[in-house]
């Protein structure tokens, strides 16, 4: 169900005619095959000729291709280059480091650098929590990953996962103010990339794991805040559920439904299934039905993991069994973090009055939203161009401002909680069904999360 957008843009440089009829002919040329005009711009100007710049959002590289080839059949017209905008804006990386004192002369070289630095480490081995005040770390988060569960896109390795984690980390300092780094690691072994983070670990207050595979993740995660100093938050687990549990409190309010009355369904039980089933569960609601690849999870199932065991002996308390088809039947609430196309307007049809349908597998849902809206009362999906874009950035970057704020040393549920409810609380008197959770570019969002998760660290702290 791909669609024309800003991740595939593209300029084309053209000579065209200098004819009255040419930006007629161009853009008509873009528009029959699907391609979304975006920018038209003369760049030279000659007596036989002009030079145009068309921008255009297209559904894929295929798609690009097109648009090329209708406008190079125009007559008179020739493609000069194509340029995606998307490649251009990675060249040569989205990060740099910038020095926050200046270095004009040698007074302020003996300050920054020898031989004045030598006091500031002096000062640190007699105390080691100084490396909070006198040092990056009191503001530098890790992002860690492995490369084994990049997006949708699966085990591709840490350096293809590099503009991923670059782009995780120019977005910790855009909402938030977060100095992150990204840290790709060559190893998929669970030891040696436990062994390698409390390595790294005296300088960063925080570690964000991104894309790591499941079940690895689950032990990684638990094992590393067992024995480092500062929180560690696996963002497809707890980034996912936080936002989840934030645009499910308001869709209840839209359908005036209790979630302790509501059964809900949840395909898809690794990294962001288990943490949206472990919060939910801290809600009360009737029940959670897991449905995974093999059906309804359930306690008679054999070959389960340590992570689906704990899921089954946790959630389905009628027992039920059969495919997810099955346990939508009489749900009032469908989450999917699964896999595309799974269901249809029939089987919405099945649920309870008002359901509500998170449709949340990027890039294509588990199903059309626009089939969904037949019988759904409140749709969202993880994508852009759809209302209701449950997206992780809502939460991570004010978690770990908020985090850093504390000086916490941990994270628990309480302080998920807490960001999920400060990102519902956001939308205040805007709800409608349309509308249950804020946009990511709406300021007000990482410092509500942010004072929601140091308040909650400090009162930890305090308890």
């Amino acid at each position: 169900m791909p669609v024309p957008g800003p991740g595939y843009s593209i300029t084309v440089r053209v000579d065209a005619p200098p004819s009255a009829s040419a930006a007629g002919d161009l853009t008509t040329a873009v528009g029959k095959v699907g391609g979304v005009l975006t920018a038209f711009d003369v760049v030279e100007s000659h007596a036989d000729a002009i030079v145009v710049d068309i921008t255009a959002n297209v559904a894929s590289a295929d798609h690009a291709d097109d648009i090329t080839s209708a406008l190079n059949a125009l007559p008179g017209v020739e493609v000069r280059k194509v340029s995606d905008r998307t490649f251009l804006m990675h060249l040569g990386g989205k990060l740099e480091v910038s020095p926050k004192v200046a270095l004009r002369n040698r007074d302020d070289l003996s300050r920054a650098y020898t031989p004045g630095v030598a006091r500031v480490c002096q000062a640190i081995a007699a105390n080691p929590e100084d490396a909070r005040r006198l040092t990056i770390k009191r503001n530098t988060v890790a992002v860690v990953t492995d490369g084994s569960a990049v997006l949708g896109l699966g085990n591709i390795g840490p350096g293809a996962a590099l503009p991923v984690m670059e782009g995780k980390a120019a977005l910790f300092k855009k909402f938030a103010g977060v100095d992150a780094w990204p840290v790709c690691l060559d190893t998929q072994d669970t030891e040696e990339i436990i062994r390698t983070v409390r390595a790294l670990a005296p300088v960063y207050a925080g570690v964000n794991l991104e894309d790591i595979a499941a079940p690895r993740c689950f032990e990684i995660e638990a094992r590393l805040r067992e024995q480092l100093d500062i929180p560690v938050f696996h963002d497809d687990q707890h980034g996912t559920a936080i936002v989840v549990m934030a645009a499910l409190r308001n869709a209840l309010r839209v359908v005036d439904k209790d979630i302790e009355n509501c059964r809900v369904v949840v395909s898809g039980v690794g990294a962001a299934g288990s943490a949206i089933i472990r919060l939910l569960l801290r809600k009360n609601p009737a029940d959670v039905v897991a449905v995974d690849i093999d059906g309804i999870v359930h306690t008679g199932r054999d070959g389960m993991d340590p992570n689906l065991r704990w899921v089954a002996e946790h959630t389905n308390a009628e027992g039920k069994t059969g495919t997810l088809h099955d346990a939508l039947a009489g749900a009032d609430v469908f989450i999917g973090v699964s896999a595309p196309n799974l269901f249809g307007a029939e089987q919405v049809a099945t649920m309870n009055d008002d359901p509500v349908v998170f449709a949340l597998a990027n890039p294509d849902p588990e199903i059309d939203p626009i089939e969904a809206q037949q019988h759904a009362a409140v749709v969202a999906t993880g994508r852009s161009d759809y209302p209701n874009q449950i997206n992780n950035v809502l939460a991570f970057p004010g978690v770990f401002r908020g985090l850093l704020d504390a000086q916490a040393r941990d994270i628990d549920d309480d302080m998920l909680l807490a960001a999920a409810n400060a990102v519902a609380d956001v939308v205040d008197d805007r709800l409608n069904a349309s509308f249950i959770v804020p946009s990511v570019f709406d300021a007000a969002v990482a410092p509500a999360v942010a004072e929601a998760v140091r308040s909650a660290a400090v009162a930890e702290t305090k308890g």
